[in-house]
C-alpha cells in the first residue's frame, strides 16, 4: 500500500486520493511528469523520515506544547488553525537546548512534522470539504538569524511533502523590516501564492486574526477567548457578545 502525505493509498480508487493527487498537480503548475517526481520523492521522503508512524512517538518536547507550534480551534470556514510562535528562542540557553547542534535540530524538525501530521489528521480530503489548514506566524521577539537554519529546514520539508496544505497563511506581530523584505520577494512569488498571505504589524494581532477566527477560538494571548483546557471540552460555544471596557 502506498501511503500519501494525508494518509489514504494512491492505489485505491476513492475521493480522497484524487484531492491528494490534485494537490501535487496544482504545486507544479499542473506539469504531470514534475508532480509525478514530486510526488515520488515525498512518498521516498515519507518512508526514509517515518512519518506514517510519527504521532506515535514521543518526542520529549513537553516545554514547547502551546507555545512554539500547536494546533489550536477552526477558523470562520472551518479550517483547523496552527499557530507558531520563535520568540521564546531569543533566549539564548533555550535555544541552545533546542538547536545547540544537528541532532538536536534533526529532533525539532521532526517534532514540527508531528505538529502539522496532528492538524492533517483534521482534514477532511473529499472534493468541496476542508482540505487545508491555516497557519498564524508571531514574529514577535523571533532572533531571526539564529532561527534562518531551523526556518529553512521547516519550509522546505513543508514545500516539497505538503503541497497546497495551507490555505492562508497569517503573519502577526510583524516588525518593519520584514515588509521592507516581503516587498523585495514579492515579485518572484506567483499570485496564487501572494493570495494566501495576511501581514500584521505589531499590537494590530487580534483585529487580524478576527477577520478569519471567531474570537471564542482566538488564543487568550492574542485578545480571543479560548484557552488550551476549553478544546479539551469540545468546541467552544460561540460568542454572542464581546465588550472591552476601558479603565475609568
Amino acid at each position: 500500500m502506498v501511503q500519501t502525505p494525508c494518509g489514504p493509498s494512491l492505489l485505491s480508487n476513492d475521493d480522497k486520493s484524487d484531492v491528494i493527487l490534485l494537490k501535487f498537480l496544482r504545486a507544479r503548475d499542473f506539469r504531470v511528469t514534475d508532480s509525478l517526481q514530486m510526488l515520488l520523492k515525498c512518498l521516498q521522503w515519507r518512508k526514509d523520515f517515518g512519518a506514517d508512524t510519527i504521532l506515535d512517538e514521543d518526542l520529549g518536547f513537553k516545554e514547547l506544547e502551546g507555545v512554539v507550534a500547536y494546533m489550536h480551534g477552526f477558523d470562520r470556514e472551518g479550517h483547523p488553525v496552527c499557530y507558531n510562535a520563535y520568540g521564546v528562542f531569543k533566549d539564548k540557553d533555550m535555544y541552545d537546548r533546542i538547536f545547540g547542534d544537528d541532532e538536536k535540530l534533526q529532533k525539532f524538525l521532526r517534532w514540527r512534522v508531528q505538529v502539522l501530521e496532528r492538524g492533517i489528521k483534521l482534514l477532511h480530503f473529499k472534493p468541496g470539504g476542508i482540505n487545508s489548514i491555516i497557519q498564524v506566524t508571531d514574529l514577535k521577539d523571533m532572533p531571526k538569524r539564529e532561527l534562518r537554519v531551523a526556518s529553512n529546514h521547516i519550509l522546505s520539508l513543508f514545500q516539497d511533502n505538503y503541497p497546497e496544505m495551507v490555505a492562508r497563511k497569517i503573519f502577526i506581530n510583524v516588525p518593519w523590516y520584514f515588509s521592507v523584505l516581503y516587498s523585495m520577494f514579492s515579485p518572484f512569488l506567483t499570485q496564487r501564492t501572494k493570495s494566501k498571505f495576511v501581514i500584521s504589524k505589531e499590537g494590530n494581532a487580534a483585529e487580524t486574526l478576527y477577520k478569519f477566527i471567531r474570537p471564542e477560538d482566538v488564543p487568550v494571548q492574542y485578545g480571543g477567548l479560548s484557552r488550551p483546557s476549553d478544546l479539551q471540552n469540545g468546541p467552544p460555544k460561540p460568542a454572542s457578545e464581546f465588550t472591552v471596557k476601558g479603565r475609568k
